[in-house]
């Protein structure tokens, strides 16, 4: 793989499926030149807020968005191709036609190309039946295989049984799709809980990443990697939360979860106090504030410099972290480049990092 900055551009090698908040497309505008086109990020849209087009709009060069808007009903706001700006459309093998002719022109209007997400607890066909139906797909949006990138999404491995469960699922239809020329196949799975209230406060809790473990089992398929970042793969599981100051930070195997009570102090003094424990905490990294933007911001609120934000905030943090601590495993030249402490900042007042992925707040 050629550098970004070199002759032809850099493949993704990961495939986070983020919804499209506020918090999650923020910690995709910090992605720098390096990072950008090395994530080919799935954005799940169930509502179409003022800002969403927008922000969209404004990530990084070299990031071009995968838009899912499977959710939305017919009509202007689920035509992609009315948004404007350069994004892939994600095909459901459920779509209706209108909706698969509208997929087509959007895929034509930008990358001609597009991602077929076939979610394993929905879309149980056969194989006959599974290639009939994308089949129709290709032919209704105009696409050849190879324009398209197969998404095989097992949704939520919660515990040990859900990964003995998928596993030979995930299997099969890895074996299925060598019928076809994909651009690429790739398998995203979540593991968040639903919900983070029934967790302790005040103290840092343990969670496994149980998604990561099922991909671990299957890199003998050669298949890409995906997940659901920092949040459940259920839309709408998590519901309102119960705005606790928290933080999911990312480990090799594990969630860190922060949850800290308001009680005792006011929000500011208490956030302080969450993130001065998790930057003393044997999982912070060697690189501290240059290993992400959200380790950045982090810091800054364990050294008091800035507020505690907003739970938008909060989980842009923990996205632009987790970000950064997958592409490092997947890439371990981004792991040594990642340790390496970010410099003064020069002369244009914009910090310099080495082979960070990231850029840094201003």
């Amino acid at each position: 793989m050629e550098s970004a900055h070199g002759g032809r551009a850099a493949e993704p090698v990961y495939r986070p499926v983020l919804a499209g908040r506020r918090g999650e497309l923020e910690a995709l505008a910090h992605l720098d030149q390096v990072a950008a086109p090395l994530l080919a990020p799935v954005i799940d849209v169930h509502a179409v807020e003022p800002c969403t087009v927008d922000l969209v709009g404004r990530l990084p060069a070299g990031l071009l968005p995968s838009v899912d808007v499977s959710a939305l009903p017919d009509g202007p706001q689920s035509e992609l191709v009315r948004w404007g700006v350069p994004l892939v459309p994600v095909i459901g093998l459920a779509e209706s036609n209108r909706r698969l002719v509208a997929h087509g022109a959007a895929a034509r209007a930008y990358a001609h190309r597009a991602v077929l997400r076939l979610r394993i607890g929905q879309d149980r066909a056969g194989p006959d039946a599974t290639t009939s139906a994308v089949e129709r797909a290709w032919r209704l949006a105009r696409l050849m295989p190879e324009q398209c990138d197969l998404l095989i999404d097992v949704g939520d491995v919660c515990c040990p049984a859900d990964i003995r469960l998928a596993e030979p699922r995930v299997r099969r239809l890895a074996e299925w799709a060598r019928r076809h020329a994909w651009r690429s196949v790739t398998v995203a799975a979540g593991g968040m809980p639903p919900t983070l209230a029934r967790l302790p406060i005040d103290e840092p809790v343990r969670l496994d990443r149980f998604g990561w473990q099922l991909w671990q089992r299957l890199t003998d398929l050669g298949v890409g990697y995906g997940d659901y970042g920092v949040c459940c793969a259920v839309p709408g599981a998590e519901g309102p939360g119960d705005r606790l100051p928290t933080l999911r930070y990312t480990t090799d195997e594990a969630w860190w979860v922060y949850r800290w009570s308001r009680r005792g102090g006011r929000g500011d003094e208490r956030f302080a106090d969450l993130c001065r424990t998790l930057v003393a905490a044997p999982h912070w990294p060697t690189a501290g504030a240059g290993f992400s933007w959200g380790d950045h911001e982090i810091l800054r609120r364990a050294r008091r410099s800035a507020g505690a934000g907003s739970p938008s905030n909060w989980i842009a943090w923990s996205t632009s972290h987790h970000l950064a601590h997958v592409l490092a495993a997947l890439l371990p030249a981004e792991r040594e480049q990642r340790d390496e402490p970010w410099h003064a900042e020069g002369r244009s007042g914009r910090p310099h990092a080495r082979g960070d992925p990231h850029r840094r707040a201003g």
